[in-house]
């Protein structure tokens, strides 16, 4: 996503936020909604990456592991025109991925320990390379903020229905409206855009590893793992969903208006189409990328990192 884009998403969701403010304390609650939005964009913007880590408990990845995860992150980060990133790894069977950040140069790439277990090697690097693509979109700062609005928004909401608001204003109707559609609103804004990159970062990622067959076979079996085996912090915490490969969340069927993520079945299409239209030239890598599964991860040393 470019930064007019970004602005103009931003400029959206802050308009937002402003419009429940008044409905709550006229142009007073205006203004005090403007400076909410202004420290909730600043602290987001330098804490997003922190914050999201912590909710589902990751792990600092050491470098040198013995699984080859540096090694291999090295190798697609380079090819990307990217500096590595921070690895995680996050204690949950359920396979899935995100990235999070405010820019490529503190990014984190956090995996779980079921996806080290499930995938091979070559559709870990499938994964690998399109949350690196979401670092080069610049899509990881704008999700995370996003998401904080669309929460923030809904909180305000809530408000306005237990203490009233200035119905005056608009209204018993109206009010009850805007109770209502602004949160609508806030998520489809933050629904529409996860979608739209999600394919953008399938696209990227399968032309910085080189084989779009990889991360489609990789797309296939995490979509498999998710709707089998619950993800208790994504639960916990729902609100970080759309930052994940797959949507960790058991709550979405189709590839509707409601859904965080494309359906599974579209991404993978596009990626064989994609496979079939071109071969993209594979990455030269410091350790070749074999058929070789991914050995069971290790185990993390008392107060450091998993190695």
């Amino acid at each position: 996503m470019g930064y007019v884009k970004t602005a103009m998403l931003m400029a959206a969701m802050t308009a937002l936020f402003m419009g429940v403010g008044y409905l709550l304390g006229g142009a007073g609650g205006a203004v005090i909604a403007l400076v909410v939005a202004a420290g909730m964009n600043a602290f987001t913007w330098w804490n997003s990456d922190r914050m999201v880590l912590r909710m589902h408990n990751a792990q600092p990845i050491a470098p040198g592991d013995r699984l080859g995860l540096h090694a291999l992150t090295m190798d697609l980060a380079r090819n990307a025109g990217l500096p590595e990133p921070r690895l995680y790894l996050i204690d949950t069977p359920q396979p899935n991925a995100f990235a999070t950040g405010r820019n490529p140069a503190n990014a984190a790439v956090a995996v779980t320990s079921g996806l080290i277990r499930s995938l091979s090697r070559e559709e870990l690097a499938g994964v690998i390379a399109h949350e690196l693509a979401h670092i080069r979109n610049h899509d990881t700062a704008i999700m995370t903020v996003t998401a904080t609005f669309a929460g923030a928004i809904s909180m305000l909401a809530n408000f306005a229905l237990f203490f009233g608001g200035s119905r005056e204003r608009l209204g018993l109707v109206g009010s009850l409206l805007m109770m209502f559609l602004a949160p609508m609103a806030a998520a489809l804004v933050q629904m529409a855009i996860s979608r739209t990159r999600e394919y953008a970062a399938d696209k990227a990622g399968a032309e910085i590893c080189g084989e779009p067959l990889w991360l489609a076979s990789a797309l296939e079996k995490i979509a498999s793992g998710a709707a089998r085996i619950d993800n208790d912090a994504a639960e916990r915490n729902p609100g970080t969903a759309h930052m994940f490969i797959v949507n960790p969340l058991h709550a979405y069927k189709r590839d509707n208006l409601f859904a965080t993520h494309p359906a599974t079945e579209n991404r993978v299409a596009a990626l064989r189409a994609m496979a079939s239209q071109t071969r993209p030239t594979a990455p030269s890598a410091r350790q070749p990328i074999t058929a070789s599964r991914i050995p069971n991860v290790g185990r993390r040393r008392r107060g450091g990192p998993w190695t």
